[in-house]
């Protein structure tokens, strides 16, 4: 696929993700404040945000298997340009339909950007060497996006400390800063990813959006086949229920302990830095439990351990104490999404990985609306610590699901020239199949940020 060796794919990729996350690091102080400030309302914010999930629900798997067919730079410029308009429509709009256009194309952006990145540099890296621990690669990118949201969000509260600046009011000088930083984001893009395809033109273009469909009915294919591809795509169902105990019901919670919701909101702003340079200290420990314990083991036990969190989240008195949790919630975090994906990128091939991750990321869109209807009725009814246990549970049930991953490390390392068992077949001839992780004994996505989610 390309000339680069492994460490320029693993910079560039780097590079490109940090880029691809600080603009939303930067708004994430100032974006429910400055819709506030143009005259919204905050039922009409919340109305305006379903906007981005619905159309993300509708394009994730048409945008994943575009990727695939006709290649990840172009759709990734399309995505980032997007953005890019979305954020000046943001800086200017002033009424309730110009930011629910705002939310549109940050949906249409979400969709087409989620996978593409990543799986170019998985694919670029094992094209420079097959046996590449592309897993590292992506730990450090759970380092780099807590670094660039955190340092965003610090960066974002400065200016609007700054106050006004002439027309310029304190919490628009952010969004032009956004503005800029994503404007050399895609510029950056353009230079540093190196892709080859066999096509290009209106014809390519053509005859891609035309294979985008078989593409995604072939990931969907892989995922009635292989069970343990089935079984970590179901681990994003638990996961985006369980996750609306520290997105939605930990500023409700806090503020319980705090006596009131403005005292809350003023601990949670230097506390939502903090969680995701802890939830980058998470991701730095990615290699260490390879080596120690393997990715499905660690993946398990990140699982089990967020839960744990949670579960401190809703029991312990004072703010110090939610608050260790709520940090300690975001390190594991940090620490069990690169290993959850790099179990997934070894059950696909590369000519339908985006689809797949496409279809895993999905997989969380129905899952956190129904947590966020099924806990927070729940909150209401009996109490938010209630909610929060039974997100808990929801959360750490998810870790046996991790047994097929590692199960069929185990087959692959007693038969390294069989690698599948039955029903764990995946497309393609030649494909390596659930290898053994090369740094560990067997092989095996935050509070809502800004504009855009990670997961």
């Amino acid at each position: 696929m390309t000339a680069l060796s492994v460490r320029q794919v693993r910079f560039r990729y780097l590079t490109l993700y940090g880029l691809r996350w600080l603009p939303t690091g930067l708004l994430t102080p100032v974006m429910i404040l400055l819709m506030q400030e143009r005259g919204l309302s905050l039922s009409q914010i919340g109305l305006a945000a379903t906007a981005q999930g619905l159309v993300v629900l509708a394009l994730e798997l048409p945008t994943g298997g575009l990727a695939d067919a006709l290649g990840r730079k172009p759709v990734l410029v399309v995505a980032w340009a997007v953005c890019l308009v979305s954020l000046v429509l943001f800086a200017v709009a002033d009424s309730f339909w110009l930011f629910f256009l705002v939310w549109g194309l940050q949906g249409i952006y979400r969709a087409l950007d989620s996978g593409p990145l990543e799986s170019w540099y998985v694919d670029a890296t094992l094209a420079a060497d097959p046996k590449a621990e592309y897993e590292r690669g992506l730990g450090w990118a759970g380092t780099v996006i807590g670094v660039a949201i955190g340092g965003g969000a610090l960066l974002g509260g400065g200016l609007v400390a700054l106050g006004p600046v002439g027309p310029i009011s304190a919490l628009t000088l952010p969004v032009l800063v956004a503005i800029a930083l994503q404007a050399v984001s895609l510029g950056a893009l353009t230079v540093l990813l190196v892709e080859h395809r066999p096509a290009r033109g209106a014809a390519a273009v053509r005859a891609s959006v035309a294979e985008a469909p078989r593409m995604v009915g072939q990931a969907l294919g892989l995922l009635r086949r292989n069970r343990v591809l089935l079984a970590l795509v179901a681990v994003e169902l638990f996961w985006g229920f369980g996750m609306i105990t520290f997105e939605s019901l930990l500023p409700v919670r806090l503020a319980e302990v705090v006596g009131g919701a403005d005292r809350a909101a003023a601990l949670l702003g230097p506390a939502s830095s903090a969680a995701w340079l802890a939830n980058a200290a998470g991701a730095a420990l990615t290699p260490l439990m390879l080596r120690r314990l393997g990715a499905a083991p660690a993946a398990a036990l990140m699982r089990i351990l967020q839960g744990v969190t949670v579960v401190g989240m809703g029991l312990l008195a004072g703010p110090v104490g939610v608050l260790i949790a709520y940090l300690a919630c975001y390190t594991v975090h940090g620490a069990s999404n690169p290993l959850h994906m790099g179990l997934l990128h070894r059950q696909v091939d590369g000519p339908y990985r985006t689809s797949v991750l496409s279809l895993n990321s999905m997989m969380g869109q129905p899952a956190a609306a129904l947590g966020a209807v099924v806990l927070t009725a729940l909150a209401d009814a009996t109490s938010v610590t209630v909610a929060m246990l039974v997100g808990a549970v929801v959360l750490a049930v998810a870790a046996p699901l991790y047994l097929p991953a590692w199960r069929a490390g185990r087959r692959g390392a007693e038969q390294p020239g069989d690698d599948h068992g039955p029903g764990d077949s995946v497309a393609g001839p030649g494909h390596p199949g659930p290898a053994l992780d090369p740094a560990g004994p067997v092989d095996p996505v935050p509070a809502a940020a800004a504009l855009t989610r990670t997961d």
